[in-house]
């Protein structure tokens, strides 16, 4: 297992990997905020897993008063991380990231509503982000979703469904989508749930079907004439 320090100073060496601003590692542990953020993440997490729950909270507060940056203690966070710039970025209970993952400012990976197959609700609800992803800033990761490996998240861009490894993904466009529990009575965090039913997703793929089918009844009547 890797050691404390060693996953301190793999957070350190990421800053001067990607940020061209940053000039040494001296003026990284001195002026990155994000730095001091995910320092004081993994001994309130440390806190966290030794079941000093209070104080770990007050040290995650501290962090988000001193940083801007909100991660609570529990959430589980690979080496390698780097946050730029930072001011915003919220990190909820039951995140995972995984190994280099870098995220921009304002970028929030958030809980929603999850419920099994017996309609209770699940105890995960944020997302897991895997080796080598980037978040770009503004972006809102929403609910117990995965982004794949090397996957990037466009500036703003709102993900509520996995996206898959080596790819990016952009863009923002609103629209209704149908409540499948109709009671709606529960909080839903972000004003969504994962049981919400996306009609534009659903239109798109039927028409991808209707389309696929005529296509191939237009090459059936081509070959017969």
């Amino acid at each position: 297992m890797t050691s404390f320090y060693k996953i301190i100073l793999k957070d350190l060496s990421s800053i001067l990997e990607r940020d061209p601003a940053t000039n040494s590692k001296i003026e990284a542990v001195i002026c990155s905020s994000g730095f001091h953020a995910v320092v004081l993440h993994r001994i309130s997490h440390k806190l966290w897993q030794k079941n000093f729950k209070l104080m770990a909270r007050i040290l995650s507060g501290f962090s988000r008063f001193l940083t801007g940056i909100e991660i609570h203690p529990a959430a589980r966070i690979g080496e390698g991380f780097f946050i730029d710039h930072g001011m915003g970025v919220v990190i909820g209970e039951t995140t995972e990231i995984g190994k280099n993952v870098t995220l921009y400012h304002d970028v929030t990976l958030g809980g929603t509503t999850v419920f099994d197959a017996s309609g209770k609700v699940m105890n995960k609800r944020h997302p897991s982000l895997e080796d080598n992803v980037i978040i770009g800033s503004g972006a809102q990761i929403l609910g117990p979703i995965t982004i794949g490996k090397n996957a990037k998240i466009g500036s703003n861009a709102i993900i509520t469904k996995n996206v898959a490894a080596n790819t990016t993904v952009v863009g923002l466009a609103a629209h209704k989508v149908e409540q499948i529990n109709k009671k709606g009575q529960y909080f839903q965090a972000y004003g969504i749930c994962q049981g919400q039913e996306d009609n534009t997703s659903y239109n798109i793929e039927k028409l991808s079907a209707e389309i696929s089918s005529l296509k191939k009844e237009i090459e059936k009547l081509k070959k017969e004439h």
